[in-house]
């Protein structure tokens, strides 16, 4: 698989878990906003971690962690993340899955065959905005639509979550992402911050007041959100 990144402890990426964090590389997705972009536009194929390294690393911190995250880019998009993961499982990790959900059909098979314990989708805008939000144009929004459907529907624990940009998001979008992300477990709005690696300039995130106030509105419309990055 596609290593570009291992963050060997991390408490924010898995709720309630003793975790590590594995970057993939690669992704479907031109966010503008997006805070990886070396993982995305720019990716350095030399600086591409050794499979059998990590695992071996997980097998000595088994018992002391407790999960796996794997993140991107996009991790759908490895051809082998199935059999990757089952090598994590056989550690006796529990796997959580970050997704853009343009791949439902594998998603489905990973839910179904008890390969993830957690599932974290974004959602990145207003169905109106999608393309202009992915940076993808004439972009089918089906997958999106049944991926939100089957992790709803999953029974496992699942979040949607959406990174807020001054430049694409407005209270009318929340509006339709409430409707489209209707039953769901846990919503959160994530302020966005320029990590420096961005896929084009000029992004900026609301004020923390700002986000405060989206969130209290987003609130009528979503009871269960609540906020990362706005205490």
């Amino acid at each position: 698989m596609k290593i570009h990144g291992f963050y060997k402890l991390t408490l924010l990426d898995y709720p309630e878990h003793i975790a590590c964090s594995i970057f993939t590389g690669g992704c479907n997705f031109r966010c503008p906003f997006c805070h990886n972009a070396s993982l995305v536009t720019h990716i350095d194929t030399a600086m591409q971690l050794n499979e059998e390294e990590i695992l071996r690393v997980l097998s000595t911190r088994a018992g002391i962690l407790e999960g796996v995250c794997i993140t991107g880019g996009e991790p759908t998009l490895q051809p082998d993340l199935k059999e990757f993961i089952a090598k994590v499982k056989a550690l006796g990790y529990l796997i959580k899955l970050d997704t853009n959900g343009s791949n439902p059909k594998l998603l489905k098979e990973l839910i179904d065959d008890n390969y993830i314990d957690y599932v974290a989708m974004d959602i990145k805008n207003s169905r109106e905005k999608y393309e202009k939000t992915i940076g993808i144009s004439n972009f089918d929004l089906s997958p999106i639509m049944e991926s939100i459907h089957i992790i709803i529907n999953s029974g496992i624990e699942h979040e949607f979550r959406t990174t807020v940009v001054k430049e694409l998001h407005t209270l009318e979008d929340f509006k339709d992402i409430a409707a489209m992300v209707s039953g769901c477990s846990h919503y959160y709005l994530q302020s966005f911050v320029d990590s420096g690696d961005l896929i084009q300039a000029g992004m900026t995130g609301y004020s923390k007041q700002e986000m405060k106030t989206l969130l209290e509105k987003v609130r009528m419309l979503i009871p269960n959100v609540e906020g990362r990055g706005i205490e």
